[in-house]
């Protein structure tokens, strides 16, 4: 279980990488969400996330801050709170499944159990409206137009995540990133969380700055 409070940073590296870096992986500097001063480096723990068919063991630095002095864990944006798969496999399965394509041939094509993607879309499904509406926002925010219409379902939802998305990748670095790991970045690692704040509480200027390249991987 991850701690109360996680910053997804946008990690551009490979998991299999990332895994293979294991403490040693470094994260760009942070600021604390809380009072905006530095974090410095606070030990970590180790978590599995599971890629394809096969699960890897990957470190997960803490940051503390030095005004306010909380921790908070640093969590790579392949990662989504409690969740064992990677967001490339979820985010492709809510995509399949808000196109049409039933839960049960989404969950062979991406190999999990039927019974965890089906718990992917109905969590993704009950904050549609407020995924909708925020990334419709962020478009907006972004310099693009105003979507046509927001409505709250999963086709909305996926709908407004591809217009960001596209919107983003206009900016240095986040091409790099991936479409599902800047959502997993915007939503603060919430996307199919069994409770979450609206997007617009981790949208900010230094969460659409280019992303910097982390060293020694």
């Amino acid at each position: 279980m991850l701690p109360p409070v996680a910053i997804v940073w946008p990690c551009p590296i490979p998991v299999e990488a990332y895994a293979a870096a294991g403490r040693d992986v470094e994260v760009p500097e942070q600021a604390c969400p809380g009072c905006g001063g530095r974090l410095g480096g606070w030990s970590g723990y180790w978590r599995f996330v599971r890629r394809g068919r096969g699960c890897l063991r990957v470190f997960v630095p803490r940051g503390r801050c030095g005004n306010c002095r909380k921790t908070h864990a640093l969590l790579p944006a392949f990662c989504l709170r409690n969740r064992l798969d990677v967001v490339e496999t979820i985010g492709a399965a809510l995509d399949a499944v808000a196109g049409g394509v039933g839960v049960g041939s989404v969950a062979a094509a991406v190999g999990v159990p039927h019974a965890t993607v089906r718990g992917w879309v109905r969590r993704f499904s009950v904050y549609a409206g407020r995924w909708a509406a925020g990334f419709a926002g962020l478009v907006v925010e972004l310099g693009g137009e105003p979507l046509a219409a927001v409505a709250g379902d999963r086709r909305a939802a996926v709908t407004a995540i591809a217009a960001a998305w596209e919107r983003a990748c206009g900016l240095p670095g986040w091409l790099e990133v991936g479409r599902w790991r800047f959502v997993s970045a915007v939503c603060g690692g919430a996307l199919v969380a069994a409770n979450t704040n609206s997007p617009w509480m981790v949208i900010g200027r230094r969460r659409f700055m280019p992303p910097v390249p982390p060293r020694g991987v």
